[in-house]
């Protein structure tokens, strides 16, 4: 059997740092232009040819779509140099292609990375979320409870009032009624426009956020992104993939899913030790947006390794050429 080397988690960590800036740095001339596409186009080039650079044999499990959808960063694409460890890739270029072209918040290029076999293979299809911060009883809310229940369930453990949850929810017609029984219960609720990556992030540091829980629905693989920050970061997680018709179905089972009603939990959607990278693109709340001046572009990433809890931030000042007039 062929060797392949271990998983060194603190060794890769920086490189994937870079490949999150290059994508974010590509990223620059596009915020506020007002073109989805081609802020997209420039992140997944950048991150591509920077994923390239490490030395690793790696899977992309999460990514931009099926090979016949995504020309680059589709679902099975080997990145790396070949000569280092087997990982598995979860990856959104772009988190947020409308908040870039708009130059509205929260817009992120993120990253993960773990060994082998160590994250769920979510299907392009939508997944139940539910996630809470660090702290709590494991199963304090559940999916199989309302919206109602879940805010309620989570005051009591906080000791606190209902009215003093807030609740992050992707704002789509879907989750109108949801939305009004939450506020029913006096919570209040952060409408996100796109994002839940770091919708779902937000819930791990609610002092800094002020996001106690997220609940909705979304893209399965944005589902395995979030699970990797939190499971970096503490929290709790829980995901079920929602089918619309058989298509949806087949694809599941194509991606390996045999239980199609099972809820997974945030160590189901991520098993190993991974790490994780976010550099913002806009202004957020978790990290700050592109800054530039003449001569230059800073960018600020988090830096995360589920192995050790570590956080890092960074702040990347990086010069750049003045383009000819």
């Amino acid at each position: 059997m062929a060797y392949s080397p271990e998983f060194h988690d603190r060794m890769l960590s920086l490189g994937l740092a870079r490949v999150s800036e290059a994508a974010a740095i590509a990223c620059a001339d596009l915020v506020g232009r007002g073109d989805e596409k081609a802020a997209d186009q420039a992140a997944v080039n950048a991150m591509r040819d920077q994923l390239n650079k490490l030395d690793i044999d790696g899977t992309v499990v999460i990514g931009e779509g099926e090979r016949d959808e995504a020309p680059m960063l589709y679902i099975g694409e080997k990145v790396g140099s070949g000569r280092g460890p087997a990982v598995d890739i979860a990856l959104d270029p772009l988190e947020g292609t409308t908040l870039t072209a708009k130059d509205m918040p929260n817009a992120l290029t993120v990253i993960s990375m773990g060994p082998e076999g160590s994250m769920l293979h979510a299907p392009d299809v939508y997944m139940d979320k539910l996630a809470i911060g660090p702290g709590f009883d494991t199963g304090v809310v559940t999916l199989e409870m309302s919206p109602t229940e879940r805010v309620r369930a989570l005051a009591r453990a906080k000791g606190c009032d209902a009215a003093d949850i807030t609740v992050c929810v992707l704002e789509r017609p879907r989750h109108e009624e949801m939305i009004a029984e939450i506020r029913a219960t006096g919570a209040a609720i952060r409408l996100i426009t796109d994002g839940d990556v770091a919708g779902i992030m937000h819930v791990a540091d609610p002092a800094r956020t002020g996001v106690d829980m997220y609940m909705g629905s979304g893209g399965a693989p944005e589902g395995v992104l979030a699970a990797s920050a939190l499971k970096c970061l503490g929290g709790q997680m829980l995901g079920k993939l929602l089918f619309r018709n058989d298509d949806e179905i087949a694809r599941a089972r194509k991606s390996g899913v045999t239980d199609l009603d099972r809820v997974y939990t945030r160590d189901e959607l991520v098993s190993g030790d991974v790490i994780f990278a976010a550099t913002g693109v806009t202004d957020g709340s978790l990290v700050e947006g592109i800054r530039r001046e003449v001569g230059y572009i800073t960018v600020e990433t988090i830096l995360m390794r589920s192995k050790t809890g570590s956080v890092r931030r960074m702040i990347y000042r990086n010069p750049v050429k003045r383009r000819q007039g």
